[in-house]
């Protein structure tokens, strides 16, 4: 039997993907009760500077933080048509000692925005633990791999060696970017506090008697009451929308990370030289029993690519907003914020899952080595027949001659690469077959790439998790 909510659309972020923690931070119950707590903070402050406010009216709201009646407040809503105000009164309705003094000089702003920017700190602080899981997993394992010699590509194209670890890199130099610009915006965010109306703090002023020492400590008690250092120095009715607008900008390009890094890992197992973890009893295909389909890789350029696109709604939100404030901000911020840091969350939990696990197959990256290998070397075969007395010139051509001759035989007749052979056998090179043996070693074309994996990692990528101070998780368990 079909359960009630089987027969309404869910959110398949919250029902499927995104992590309970990232939920929670955007739920009913933290929301509304945040409000409550707000509330709290401004009625204790007003009553430190002086406003007539009881110990009693004060223990009977604290007393009632978690008692949320929602029933009710949807009620009220339907009434008033306005959600903060049903909420004042659900709360007066369980504190109805507090009630005269509940949201006392706010608008309603002061318990939205300031709830708002709680969200958006304890979700950015989520990511941030999820990202430096990720950059955590691909430090050692570009370590692990750092002389494991592969081909590069350019246009997907067989080009000159990497290593498994030097590409594994360039994923981690990325990520390292967006852990910097999500510090950046976490360290800069600022409480919207208590600014009143149309943010000139006039209701705090008239209630404190025209004393804006007050009215500027009332500021600062509230704003220290939820952890942030400092409040905004001017607002509108609201905060700045380029805030919401700077948060999605910094999502969307993790997402975009997240999509390259996953994009890579999908052509790679197409190439079997890499897969991500495939769990003993999973299922690649309903039809084709053998494929180890990359389906979490998969996953993550889904979401990714739905996240990026959100990225423009608070864009344009900030761009729209008129004078002191307007309301079309409200129902977008709903939809695009919460869905943005779920999404994030879910990828990055992913991208820890799969970057945990990745397995590599060194013997198919020699057997594709071998393949290409005779083509890029043939440089360096020419410079090694011209320093045992070679026409530089003559051997090009002779060089040039066999590889197009080797090349149709590969792509014309599916045959190996048999252009070492050719070399060997040719009367205009004097290479022996330790020569060439010698020349064929992967290891000479990977250019620094070893030490710049170390030296990136060294310089760049340590300095950062040793700066975290606390544990990381580097492991995440997926449901589906």
């Amino acid at each position: 039997m079909a359960d009630k909510s089987d027969l309404v659309y869910g959110n398949p972020l919250v029902e499927r993907y995104s992590s309970p923690e990232m939920s929670a931070v955007f739920s009913n119950m933290t929301k509304f009760s945040t409000w409550r707590k707000l509330w709290i903070a401004l009625a204790k402050a007003e009553k430190n500077l002086g406003l007539d406010i009881s110990v009693e009216q004060i223990a009977e709201m604290e007393a009632n933080v978690d008692t949320i009646d929602f029933a009710a407040a949807k009620a009220y809503e339907k009434q008033f048509r306005h959600d903060v105000m049903a909420h004042i009164h659900a709360f007066g309705d369980v504190a109805p000692a507090a009630r005269p003094i509940i949201h006392l000089g706010a608008t309603s702003a002061y318990v939205g925005d300031n709830t708002d920017l709680i969200q958006l700190r304890d979700a950015l602080g989520i990511i941030r633990q999820r990202l430096l899981g990720v950059i955590a997993n691909l430090r050692s394992f570009a370590l692990e791999y750092k002389d494991q010699p592969t081909l590069g590509f350019t246009h997907f194209q067989p080009a000159q060696l990497t290593t498994v670890g030097k590409r594994a890199c360039l994923w981690l130099q990325d990520f390292a970017m967006d852990l910097a610009d999500l510090d950046h915006v976490i360290a800069s965010l600022k409480f919207r506090g208590v600014k009143g109306t149309t943010g000139t703090q006039a209701s705090f002023l008239s209630l404190f008697d025209g004393d804006h020492e007050k009215v500027k400590e009332l500021d600062r008690q509230v704003s220290a009451a939820f952890g942030f250092p400092a409040s905004l120095g001017v607002t509108g009715q609201t905060y700045t929308r380029k805030i919401d607008s700077r948060a999605a900008a910094v999502l969307s390009s993790i997402c975009q990370t997240i999509s390259k890094f996953s994009y890579d890992i999908r052509l790679l197992a197409n190439l079997k030289e890499m897969e991500e973890p495939f769990e003993s009893k999973q299922i690649g295909s309903s039809a084709m029993p053998y494929k180890r389909n990359p389906m979490r890789s998969e996953r993550m350029s889904s979401i990714a690519r739905f996240v990026i696109s959100l990225e423009t709604s608070p864009a344009f939100t900030a761009a729209t907003q008129w004078f002191e404030r307007t309301l079309d901000d409200s129902a977008n911020k709903r939809l695009s914020i919460p869905q943005m840091f779920m999404g994030t969350d879910a990828v990055l939990r992913i991208a820890i899952n799969v970057s945990s696990g990745l397995v590599v197959y060194p013997a198919v990256i020699a057997k594709h080595l071998a393949e290409e290998l005779p083509f890029i070397a043939s440089e360096n075969i020419m410079m090694a027949a011209v320093k045992k007395g070679g026409d530089r010139q003559e051997l090009h051509e002779e060089i040039r001659r066999l590889a197009q001759e080797a090349g149709g035989r590969v792509k014309r007749d599916g045959e190996k690469n048999d252009l070492i052979d050719r070399i060997a056998a040719s009367s205009v090179f004097d290479l022996s077959g330790g020569d060439l043996a010698e020349l064929m070693e992967p290891s000479q074309y990977v250019g620094r790439a070893p030490q710049q994996v170390e030296e990136f990692i060294s310089a760049e990528i340590d300095p950062l998790l040793n700066a975290d101070g606390g544990s990381i998780e580097t492991n995440a368990e997926l449901d589906v």
